[in-house]
Protein backbone atom coordinates (compact mmCIF):
# COMPACT_ATOMS: atom_id res chain seq x y z
CA UNK A 1 0.00 0.00 0.00
CA UNK A 2 3.13 2.41 0.61
CA UNK A 3 4.77 1.50 -1.95
CA UNK A 4 1.22 2.41 -4.61
CA UNK A 5 1.11 5.19 -2.87
CA UNK A 6 4.67 6.19 -3.20
CA UNK A 7 4.56 5.31 -7.27
CA UNK A 8 1.39 7.79 -7.78
CA UNK A 9 2.60 10.52 -6.09
CA UNK A 10 5.95 10.47 -8.38
CA UNK A 11 3.94 9.97 -11.64
CA UNK A 12 1.19 12.27 -11.35
CA UNK A 13 2.81 15.28 -8.66
CA UNK A 14 6.45 15.31 -9.32
CA UNK A 15 5.60 14.48 -13.06
CA UNK A 16 8.29 11.41 -13.49
CA UNK A 17 8.60 8.89 -16.65
CA UNK A 18 6.96 5.26 -16.18
CA UNK A 19 10.54 4.34 -17.34
CA UNK A 20 12.16 6.52 -14.34
CA UNK A 21 9.80 5.19 -11.83
CA UNK A 22 10.99 1.81 -13.06
CA UNK A 23 14.51 2.33 -12.09
CA UNK A 24 13.84 4.02 -8.75
CA UNK A 25 11.59 1.61 -7.65
CA UNK A 26 12.71 -1.88 -9.15
CA UNK A 27 9.17 -2.47 -10.66
CA UNK A 28 8.63 -3.40 -13.91
CA UNK A 29 6.92 -0.70 -16.21
CA UNK A 30 3.82 -2.93 -17.14
CA UNK A 31 3.51 -2.95 -13.17
CA UNK A 32 3.44 0.97 -12.90
CA UNK A 33 2.01 1.34 -16.18
CA UNK A 34 -1.24 -1.08 -14.61
CA UNK A 35 -1.39 0.65 -11.09
CA UNK A 36 -1.59 4.09 -12.41
CA UNK A 37 -3.99 3.05 -14.71
CA UNK A 38 -6.04 1.16 -12.62
CA UNK A 39 -7.33 4.35 -10.28
CA UNK A 40 -7.21 2.84 -7.20
CA UNK A 41 -5.51 2.92 -3.82
CA UNK A 42 -6.08 -0.91 -3.18
CA UNK A 43 -4.06 -3.22 -4.97
CA UNK A 44 -5.67 -6.44 -5.90
CA UNK A 45 -4.56 -9.99 -6.55
CA UNK A 46 -6.04 -12.77 -7.84
CA UNK A 47 -7.39 -15.54 -6.00
CA UNK A 48 -5.14 -18.56 -5.76
CA UNK A 49 -6.98 -21.33 -8.06
CA UNK A 50 -4.37 -23.44 -7.59
CA UNK A 51 -4.39 -26.96 -5.38
CA UNK A 52 -2.13 -27.65 -2.83
CA UNK A 53 -0.77 -30.90 -2.13
CA UNK A 54 -3.39 -31.36 0.96
CA UNK A 55 -6.28 -30.61 -1.27
CA UNK A 56 -6.84 -34.43 -2.03
CA UNK A 57 -6.96 -35.36 1.56
CA UNK A 58 -8.76 -32.15 2.59
CA UNK A 59 -11.93 -34.25 3.39
CA UNK A 60 -9.99 -37.13 5.67
CA UNK A 61 -8.45 -34.28 7.45
CA UNK A 62 -11.82 -32.60 8.02
CA UNK A 63 -13.56 -36.00 9.28
CA UNK A 64 -10.25 -36.69 11.69
CA UNK A 65 -10.64 -33.54 13.25
CA UNK A 66 -14.48 -33.87 13.70
CA UNK A 67 -13.68 -37.67 14.99
CA UNK A 68 -10.81 -36.38 17.27
CA UNK A 69 -12.70 -33.59 18.66
CA UNK A 70 -15.59 -36.21 19.94
CA UNK A 71 -13.55 -38.11 21.31
CA UNK A 72 -12.45 -38.62 24.98
CA UNK A 73 -9.43 -36.21 26.03
CA UNK A 74 -6.61 -38.77 26.51
CA UNK A 75 -7.46 -40.54 23.64
CA UNK A 76 -7.64 -37.29 21.18
CA UNK A 77 -4.44 -37.14 18.19
CA UNK A 78 -2.29 -34.27 18.00
CA UNK A 79 -1.79 -32.43 15.03
CA UNK A 80 1.86 -34.18 14.51
CA UNK A 81 -0.14 -37.36 14.62
CA UNK A 82 -2.54 -36.99 11.95
CA UNK A 83 0.02 -35.15 9.84
CA UNK A 84 2.15 -38.79 10.30
CA UNK A 85 -0.88 -40.55 9.09
CA UNK A 86 -1.36 -38.71 5.83
CA UNK A 87 2.45 -39.03 5.63
CA UNK A 88 1.76 -42.94 5.60
CA UNK A 89 -1.52 -42.38 2.90
CA UNK A 90 0.69 -40.27 -0.05
CA UNK A 91 0.70 -36.78 1.26
CA UNK A 92 4.01 -34.92 0.48
CA UNK A 93 3.32 -31.27 1.86
CA UNK A 94 4.48 -29.46 4.83
CA UNK A 95 3.25 -30.23 8.66
CA UNK A 96 2.11 -26.23 8.41
CA UNK A 97 -0.46 -26.89 5.30
CA UNK A 98 -1.87 -29.63 7.87
CA UNK A 99 -1.83 -27.06 10.92
CA UNK A 100 -3.59 -23.91 9.07
CA UNK A 101 -6.41 -26.18 7.51
CA UNK A 102 -6.76 -27.05 11.66
CA UNK A 103 -6.81 -23.64 12.51
CA UNK A 104 -9.10 -23.02 9.55
CA UNK A 105 -11.45 -25.53 10.70
CA UNK A 106 -11.53 -25.02 14.36
CA UNK A 107 -12.28 -21.45 13.79
CA UNK A 108 -15.10 -22.73 11.45
CA UNK A 109 -16.56 -24.79 14.38
CA UNK A 110 -16.66 -22.34 16.52
CA UNK A 111 -18.70 -19.97 14.70
CA UNK A 112 -21.09 -22.73 13.68
CA UNK A 113 -21.57 -23.56 17.70
CA UNK A 114 -21.85 -19.69 18.72
CA UNK A 115 -24.36 -19.00 15.59
CA UNK A 116 -22.72 -16.46 13.87
CA UNK A 117 -24.64 -14.87 11.36
CA UNK A 118 -28.12 -15.69 13.42
CA UNK A 119 -30.28 -13.12 15.02
CA UNK A 120 -31.77 -13.09 18.71
CA UNK A 121 -34.68 -11.96 20.29
CA UNK A 122 -34.19 -10.80 24.21
CA UNK A 123 -36.36 -12.31 26.26
CA UNK A 124 -38.27 -11.14 29.49
CA UNK A 125 -40.32 -12.99 32.27
CA UNK A 126 -42.46 -12.57 35.01
CA UNK A 127 -42.22 -12.60 38.40
CA UNK A 128 -42.83 -15.96 39.63
CA UNK A 129 -42.61 -17.26 36.05
CA UNK A 130 -39.73 -19.50 35.41
CA UNK A 131 -36.73 -21.04 36.46
CA UNK A 132 -33.42 -21.90 34.72
CA UNK A 133 -30.96 -25.08 35.68
CA UNK A 134 -27.71 -26.33 34.29
CA UNK A 135 -24.88 -28.55 35.70
CA UNK A 136 -21.19 -27.47 35.48
CA UNK A 137 -17.93 -28.92 36.75
CA UNK A 138 -15.55 -27.36 39.14
CA UNK A 139 -13.21 -27.73 41.34
CA UNK A 140 -12.52 -27.23 45.30
CA UNK A 141 -10.34 -28.45 48.22
CA UNK A 142 -12.08 -30.56 50.29
CA UNK A 143 -10.05 -32.48 52.87
CA UNK A 144 -6.67 -30.94 52.02
CA UNK A 145 -7.60 -32.40 48.70
CA UNK A 146 -8.57 -30.58 44.98
CA UNK A 147 -11.47 -32.44 43.72
CA UNK A 148 -13.42 -32.24 40.90
CA UNK A 149 -17.13 -31.48 42.07
CA UNK A 150 -20.50 -31.59 40.07
CA UNK A 151 -22.24 -28.31 40.74
CA UNK A 152 -26.45 -27.22 40.03
CA UNK A 153 -27.20 -23.76 39.19
CA UNK A 154 -30.58 -22.31 39.38
CA UNK A 155 -31.64 -19.18 38.23
CA UNK A 156 -34.68 -17.45 38.53
CA UNK A 157 -35.36 -15.84 35.22
CA UNK A 158 -37.13 -12.77 37.04
CA UNK A 159 -35.34 -11.69 39.61
CA UNK A 160 -31.59 -13.02 38.77
CA UNK A 161 -31.10 -14.89 42.30
CA UNK A 162 -28.93 -17.90 42.01
CA UNK A 163 -27.64 -21.03 44.31
CA UNK A 164 -25.04 -23.19 43.91
CA UNK A 165 -24.83 -26.70 44.99
CA UNK A 166 -22.10 -29.13 44.92
CA UNK A 167 -22.36 -32.90 44.60
CA UNK A 168 -20.07 -35.96 44.15
CA UNK A 169 -22.11 -37.35 40.57
CA UNK A 170 -25.08 -35.85 38.22
CA UNK A 171 -27.43 -38.01 39.06
CA UNK A 172 -30.97 -38.23 39.85
CA UNK A 173 -30.91 -38.63 43.64
CA UNK A 174 -28.63 -35.83 43.27
CA UNK A 175 -31.12 -33.66 40.79
CA UNK A 176 -33.97 -33.90 43.02
CA UNK A 177 -31.91 -32.95 46.39
CA UNK A 178 -30.50 -29.74 44.49
CA UNK A 179 -34.40 -28.79 43.74
CA UNK A 180 -35.43 -29.18 47.29
CA UNK A 181 -32.56 -27.33 48.70
CA UNK A 182 -32.90 -24.46 46.28
CA UNK A 183 -36.84 -24.18 46.32
CA UNK A 184 -36.62 -23.74 49.87
CA UNK A 185 -34.00 -20.89 49.56
CA UNK A 186 -35.61 -19.02 47.11
CA UNK A 187 -39.08 -19.69 48.99
CA UNK A 188 -41.17 -21.01 46.27
CA UNK A 189 -41.15 -22.72 42.83
CA UNK A 190 -41.97 -20.81 39.81
CA UNK A 191 -44.26 -21.73 37.29
CA UNK A 192 -42.20 -23.43 34.95
CA UNK A 193 -38.72 -24.93 34.42
CA UNK A 194 -36.00 -24.43 31.80
CA UNK A 195 -33.69 -27.17 30.97
CA UNK A 196 -31.34 -28.67 28.49
CA UNK A 197 -31.99 -32.42 27.49
CA UNK A 198 -29.66 -33.73 30.38
CA UNK A 199 -29.60 -37.63 30.60
CA UNK A 200 -31.20 -37.62 34.32
CA UNK A 201 -34.41 -35.93 32.90
CA UNK A 202 -35.04 -36.54 28.98
CA UNK A 203 -34.91 -40.36 28.30
CA UNK A 204 -34.95 -39.64 24.40
CA UNK A 205 -34.79 -36.57 22.39
CA UNK A 206 -37.81 -36.17 19.54
CA UNK A 207 -38.73 -34.72 16.95
CA UNK A 208 -39.05 -30.79 17.56
CA UNK A 209 -40.65 -30.57 21.22
CA UNK A 210 -41.29 -33.97 21.96
CA UNK A 211 -39.06 -35.80 24.45
CA UNK A 212 -39.37 -39.15 26.70
CA UNK A 213 -39.40 -37.80 30.14
CA UNK A 214 -37.50 -39.78 32.43
CA UNK A 215 -40.61 -41.48 34.89
CA UNK A 216 -38.67 -40.33 38.43
CA UNK A 217 -37.79 -37.10 36.50
CA UNK A 218 -42.01 -36.43 35.66
CA UNK A 219 -42.99 -37.00 39.57
CA UNK A 220 -40.38 -34.39 40.59
CA UNK A 221 -42.16 -32.14 38.66
CA UNK A 222 -45.88 -33.41 39.55
CA UNK A 223 -44.85 -33.07 42.85
CA UNK A 224 -44.12 -29.08 42.93
CA UNK A 225 -46.82 -28.78 40.10
CA UNK A 226 -44.38 -26.92 37.60
CA UNK A 227 -44.05 -27.51 33.52
CA UNK A 228 -40.75 -28.17 32.34
CA UNK A 229 -39.65 -27.36 29.28
CA UNK A 230 -36.56 -28.47 27.93
CA UNK A 231 -34.36 -26.82 24.72
CA UNK A 232 -33.63 -27.77 21.56
CA UNK A 233 -30.42 -29.59 21.22
CA UNK A 234 -27.16 -27.31 21.17
CA UNK A 235 -28.62 -24.33 21.66
CA UNK A 236 -27.47 -23.16 25.30
CA UNK A 237 -28.64 -19.38 24.14
CA UNK A 238 -32.61 -20.51 24.93
CA UNK A 239 -31.02 -20.65 28.60
CA UNK A 240 -28.84 -17.53 28.07
CA UNK A 241 -29.33 -16.75 31.97
CA UNK A 242 -27.81 -20.06 33.19
CA UNK A 243 -25.38 -20.34 31.02
CA UNK A 244 -23.91 -16.85 32.04
CA UNK A 245 -24.37 -17.84 35.52
CA UNK A 246 -21.96 -20.78 35.27
CA UNK A 247 -18.93 -18.61 33.73
CA UNK A 248 -20.05 -15.73 36.18
CA UNK A 249 -19.57 -18.28 39.17
CA UNK A 250 -16.14 -18.95 37.98
CA UNK A 251 -14.99 -15.51 39.01
CA UNK A 252 -17.58 -14.94 41.27
CA UNK A 253 -17.40 -18.17 43.70
CA UNK A 254 -14.77 -20.41 43.03
CA UNK A 255 -11.77 -18.47 42.66
CA UNK A 256 -11.91 -17.16 46.19
CA UNK A 257 -13.70 -20.47 47.70
CA UNK A 258 -11.86 -21.65 50.87
CA UNK A 259 -10.48 -25.23 51.39
CA UNK A 260 -13.23 -27.06 53.43
CA UNK A 261 -13.64 -29.94 55.91
CA UNK A 262 -16.29 -31.25 54.32
CA UNK A 263 -18.58 -31.37 51.20
CA UNK A 264 -21.29 -30.09 53.36
CA UNK A 265 -19.65 -27.21 54.69
CA UNK A 266 -18.42 -26.45 51.11
CA UNK A 267 -22.49 -26.06 50.23
CA UNK A 268 -22.91 -24.31 53.03
CA UNK A 269 -20.58 -21.79 52.33
CA UNK A 270 -22.03 -21.40 48.83
CA UNK A 271 -25.45 -20.67 50.21
CA UNK A 272 -24.29 -17.77 52.21
CA UNK A 273 -22.39 -16.70 49.71
CA UNK A 274 -24.94 -16.81 47.15
CA UNK A 275 -27.27 -14.85 49.88
CA UNK A 276 -24.65 -12.23 49.77
CA UNK A 277 -24.14 -11.38 46.38
CA UNK A 278 -28.02 -11.17 45.89
CA UNK A 279 -27.22 -8.15 48.45
CA UNK A 280 -24.69 -6.09 46.40
CA UNK A 281 -25.36 -7.14 43.43
CA UNK A 282 -27.35 -4.87 40.75
CA UNK A 283 -30.10 -6.43 38.77
CA UNK A 284 -29.35 -5.90 34.95
CA UNK A 285 -32.28 -4.55 33.76
CA UNK A 286 -33.86 -2.95 36.98
CA UNK A 287 -31.64 -0.09 37.49
CA UNK A 288 -31.02 1.22 40.99
CA UNK A 289 -32.56 -2.12 42.87
CA UNK A 290 -30.29 -5.10 43.81
CA UNK A 291 -30.97 -8.94 42.97
CA UNK A 292 -32.54 -9.10 46.90
CA UNK A 293 -34.77 -6.67 46.26
CA UNK A 294 -36.49 -7.74 43.12
CA UNK A 295 -36.72 -11.50 44.82
CA UNK A 296 -38.13 -10.42 47.73
CA UNK A 297 -41.35 -8.42 45.17
CA UNK A 298 -40.73 -11.85 43.22
CA UNK A 299 -41.83 -14.40 45.94
CA UNK A 300 -45.77 -13.41 46.23
CA UNK A 301 -45.80 -14.86 42.61
CA UNK A 302 -44.12 -18.17 43.28
CA UNK A 303 -46.07 -21.50 43.77
CA UNK A 304 -45.74 -21.87 47.73
CA UNK A 305 -42.96 -25.18 48.38
CA UNK A 306 -44.74 -28.07 49.46
CA UNK A 307 -43.18 -30.88 50.96
CA UNK A 308 -39.99 -31.72 49.87
CA UNK A 309 -39.90 -34.47 47.44
CA UNK A 310 -38.63 -37.42 49.00
CA UNK A 311 -36.23 -38.31 46.03
CA UNK A 312 -34.72 -41.88 46.07
CA UNK A 313 -33.59 -44.36 43.16
CA UNK A 314 -35.30 -47.67 44.23
CA UNK A 315 -33.17 -51.13 43.16
CA UNK A 316 -33.70 -54.38 43.78
CA UNK A 317 -30.83 -55.82 45.24
CA UNK A 318 -29.89 -59.53 45.97
CA UNK A 319 -28.13 -59.69 49.55
CA UNK A 320 -25.17 -61.66 49.50
CA UNK A 321 -24.17 -65.44 52.06
CA UNK A 322 -22.08 -62.58 53.91
CA UNK A 323 -25.38 -60.39 54.83
CA UNK A 324 -23.90 -57.39 52.53
CA UNK A 325 -25.35 -55.59 49.39
CA UNK A 326 -23.37 -53.84 46.45
CA UNK A 327 -24.21 -50.32 45.84
CA UNK A 328 -21.71 -48.16 43.57
CA UNK A 329 -19.00 -51.10 44.01
CA UNK A 330 -19.25 -50.22 48.03
CA UNK A 331 -20.99 -53.36 50.28
CA UNK A 332 -22.95 -52.45 52.98
CA UNK A 333 -24.93 -54.60 55.62
CA UNK A 334 -28.28 -55.81 56.89
CA UNK A 335 -29.82 -57.90 59.07
CA UNK A 336 -28.58 -61.56 58.55
CA UNK A 337 -32.10 -63.09 58.27
CA UNK A 338 -32.60 -62.02 54.96
CA UNK A 339 -29.26 -63.41 53.80
CA UNK A 340 -30.07 -64.41 49.86
CA UNK A 341 -32.92 -63.02 49.96
CA UNK A 342 -33.98 -59.78 47.22
CA UNK A 343 -34.18 -56.67 48.99
CA UNK A 344 -34.92 -52.89 47.80
CA UNK A 345 -32.41 -50.48 48.23
CA UNK A 346 -33.89 -46.63 48.42
CA UNK A 347 -30.88 -44.70 47.38
CA UNK A 348 -30.82 -40.98 48.41
CA UNK A 349 -27.97 -38.30 47.69
CA UNK A 350 -27.08 -39.25 51.50
CA UNK A 351 -27.62 -42.15 52.68
CA UNK A 352 -29.17 -45.85 51.48
CA UNK A 353 -32.33 -47.22 53.37
CA UNK A 354 -32.88 -50.92 52.71
CA UNK A 355 -36.43 -51.85 52.83
CA UNK A 356 -38.21 -55.49 52.97
CA UNK A 357 -41.44 -56.62 53.77
CA UNK A 358 -42.88 -53.22 53.73
CA UNK A 359 -40.39 -52.55 56.84
CA UNK A 360 -37.31 -50.64 57.02
CA UNK A 361 -34.16 -52.96 57.87
CA UNK A 362 -31.52 -51.64 57.45
CA UNK A 363 -30.09 -47.60 57.29
CA UNK A 364 -26.48 -46.30 56.09
CA UNK A 365 -24.75 -43.22 55.52
CA UNK A 366 -23.84 -43.23 51.71
CA UNK A 367 -20.25 -43.50 50.52
CA UNK A 368 -19.36 -41.95 47.15
CA UNK A 369 -17.00 -43.73 45.35
CA UNK A 370 -14.17 -41.93 43.27
CA UNK A 371 -11.97 -42.83 40.91
CA UNK A 372 -8.80 -43.18 42.95
CA UNK A 373 -10.88 -45.28 46.20
CA UNK A 374 -11.27 -48.76 46.52
CA UNK A 375 -14.67 -50.11 46.97
CA UNK A 376 -15.66 -50.05 50.67
CA UNK A 377 -17.24 -52.80 53.26
CA UNK A 378 -19.72 -50.83 55.40
CA UNK A 379 -20.42 -52.65 58.94
CA UNK A 380 -23.29 -52.54 60.98
CA UNK A 381 -22.57 -55.31 64.11
CA UNK A 382 -26.08 -55.88 65.15
CA UNK A 383 -26.91 -56.81 61.73
CA UNK A 384 -24.69 -60.24 62.55
CA UNK A 385 -25.97 -61.01 66.04
CA UNK A 386 -28.39 -63.85 64.59
CA UNK A 387 -25.87 -65.16 62.79
CA UNK A 388 -23.20 -65.34 65.28
CA UNK A 389 -26.28 -66.72 67.63
CA UNK A 390 -25.68 -70.24 65.63
CA UNK A 391 -22.17 -70.10 65.04
CA UNK A 392 -20.79 -68.55 68.20
CA UNK A 393 -16.88 -69.45 67.08
CA UNK A 394 -17.61 -66.68 64.29
CA UNK A 395 -17.10 -64.26 66.77
CA UNK A 396 -13.64 -64.71 66.97
CA UNK A 397 -12.31 -63.40 63.66
CA UNK A 398 -15.69 -61.62 62.46
CA UNK A 399 -15.29 -58.60 60.56
CA UNK A 400 -18.23 -56.55 61.62
CA UNK A 401 -17.09 -57.18 65.74
CA UNK A 402 -14.18 -54.96 64.44
CA UNK A 403 -16.31 -51.57 64.95
CA UNK A 404 -18.31 -52.48 68.45
CA UNK A 405 -17.77 -50.06 71.01
CA UNK A 406 -14.53 -50.21 72.97
CA UNK A 407 -15.95 -51.78 76.36
CA UNK A 408 -17.58 -54.86 74.11
CA UNK A 409 -14.37 -55.18 72.55
CA UNK A 410 -12.73 -55.40 76.20
CA UNK A 411 -14.74 -58.31 77.19
CA UNK A 412 -14.33 -60.11 74.53
CA UNK A 413 -10.88 -60.69 74.74
CA UNK A 414 -11.67 -61.88 78.57
CA UNK A 415 -14.13 -64.10 77.60
CA UNK A 416 -12.44 -65.50 74.53
CA UNK A 417 -9.91 -67.14 76.68
CA UNK A 418 -12.09 -69.06 78.90
CA UNK A 419 -14.17 -72.33 77.54
CA UNK A 420 -17.41 -71.61 76.45
CA UNK A 421 -17.18 -67.63 76.62
CA UNK A 422 -17.72 -67.12 72.97
CA UNK A 423 -21.14 -68.34 73.59
CA UNK A 424 -20.93 -66.38 76.63
CA UNK A 425 -20.34 -63.30 74.89
CA UNK A 426 -22.78 -63.97 72.27
CA UNK A 427 -25.31 -64.05 74.42
CA UNK A 428 -24.15 -60.73 76.60
CA UNK A 429 -24.08 -59.14 73.09
CA UNK A 430 -27.85 -59.87 72.35
CA UNK A 431 -28.82 -58.31 75.29
CA UNK A 432 -29.13 -54.92 73.20
CA UNK A 433 -32.15 -56.44 71.83
CA UNK A 434 -33.71 -56.07 74.36
CA UNK A 435 -32.97 -53.72 76.48
CA UNK A 436 -31.01 -50.27 75.54
CA UNK A 437 -27.70 -50.35 74.09
CA UNK A 438 -26.08 -47.54 76.20
CA UNK A 439 -27.31 -49.24 79.35
CA UNK A 440 -26.08 -52.49 78.70
CA UNK A 441 -22.67 -51.08 77.55
CA UNK A 442 -22.42 -49.53 80.80
CA UNK A 443 -22.94 -52.41 82.98
CA UNK A 444 -19.91 -54.12 80.74
CA UNK A 445 -18.03 -51.32 81.92
CA UNK A 446 -19.09 -51.49 85.55
CA UNK A 447 -18.66 -55.64 85.44
CA UNK A 448 -14.90 -55.27 84.01
CA UNK A 449 -14.14 -52.17 86.90
CA UNK A 450 -15.00 -54.81 89.24
CA UNK A 451 -13.29 -57.31 87.86
CA UNK A 452 -16.44 -59.79 87.65
CA UNK A 453 -16.92 -60.17 83.58
CA UNK A 454 -19.48 -62.92 83.63
CA UNK A 455 -23.27 -63.07 82.05
CA UNK A 456 -24.54 -63.47 85.47
CA UNK A 457 -22.93 -60.15 86.87
CA UNK A 458 -23.69 -57.98 83.93
CA UNK A 459 -27.22 -59.50 84.23
CA UNK A 460 -27.52 -57.99 87.86
CA UNK A 461 -25.85 -54.67 87.73
CA UNK A 462 -28.47 -53.82 84.24
CA UNK A 463 -31.56 -55.04 86.12
CA UNK A 464 -30.11 -52.43 88.84
CA UNK A 465 -29.46 -49.83 86.19
CA UNK A 466 -33.00 -49.92 84.56
CA UNK A 467 -34.84 -50.53 88.34
CA UNK A 468 -36.56 -53.55 87.10
CA UNK A 469 -37.98 -52.37 84.23
CA UNK A 470 -39.30 -55.61 81.77
CA UNK A 471 -37.59 -55.49 78.60
CA UNK A 472 -39.36 -54.01 75.84
CA UNK A 473 -41.58 -55.70 73.48
CA UNK A 474 -40.40 -57.27 70.31
CA UNK A 475 -41.80 -56.89 67.14
CA UNK A 476 -42.57 -60.39 65.99
CA UNK A 477 -43.12 -61.11 62.24
CA UNK A 478 -46.60 -61.30 60.86
CA UNK A 479 -46.38 -65.42 60.21
CA UNK A 480 -45.03 -65.50 64.29
CA UNK A 481 -48.10 -63.50 65.85
CA UNK A 482 -50.34 -65.28 68.23
CA UNK A 483 -53.88 -65.26 67.08
CA UNK A 484 -55.41 -66.01 70.47
CA UNK A 485 -53.08 -64.57 73.51
CA UNK A 486 -52.26 -67.49 76.42
CA UNK A 487 -54.35 -66.38 79.27
CA UNK A 488 -52.59 -66.19 83.45
CA UNK A 489 -55.81 -68.31 85.40
CA UNK A 490 -54.08 -70.38 87.79
CA UNK A 491 -57.70 -71.44 88.29
CA UNK A 492 -57.37 -73.85 85.62
CA UNK A 493 -55.19 -76.15 87.78
CA UNK A 494 -58.09 -76.79 90.14
CA UNK A 495 -60.24 -77.60 87.24
CA UNK A 496 -57.21 -80.40 85.81
CA UNK A 497 -57.52 -82.01 89.59
CA UNK A 498 -61.55 -82.49 89.67
CA UNK A 499 -61.08 -84.64 86.35
CA UNK A 500 -60.47 -88.23 87.26
CA UNK A 501 -58.00 -90.26 85.12
CA UNK A 502 -57.97 -93.97 85.11
CA UNK A 503 -55.22 -95.56 86.83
Amino acid sequence: MAQLTFIRRMYFRDKLSIREISRRTGLSRNTIDKYIKSGSLVPSYPKRHGSSALTPFAAELADALAANQRSPRKYRKTLKQMHASLLAKGYAGSYDRVAAFARAWKQAEMDRAKGAGKAFVPLAFAPGEAFQFDWSEDYARIGGEKVKLQVAHFKLSHSRAFLLRAYWQQTHEMLFDAHNHAFAVFGGVPRRGIYDNMKTAVTKVGKGKQRDINVRFATMVSHFLFEAEFCNPASGWEKGQIEKNVRDARHRLWSDAPAMPSLEALNVWLEQRCKALWQTLPHPELSGRAIADVLQHERPELMPATAPFDGFIEQTKRVTPTCLVHVDRNRYSVPASFANRPISVRIYHDRLVMVAEGHTIAEHVRHIRRAHDGGRTIFDWHHYLGAVQRKPGALRNGAPFKTMPEGFRALQGILLQRPGGDREMVEILSLVLQYDEQAVLTAVELALEAGAASKAHILNLLSRLLGEVPPAPMDAPPLLQLKVEPRANVARYDELREVSHVA
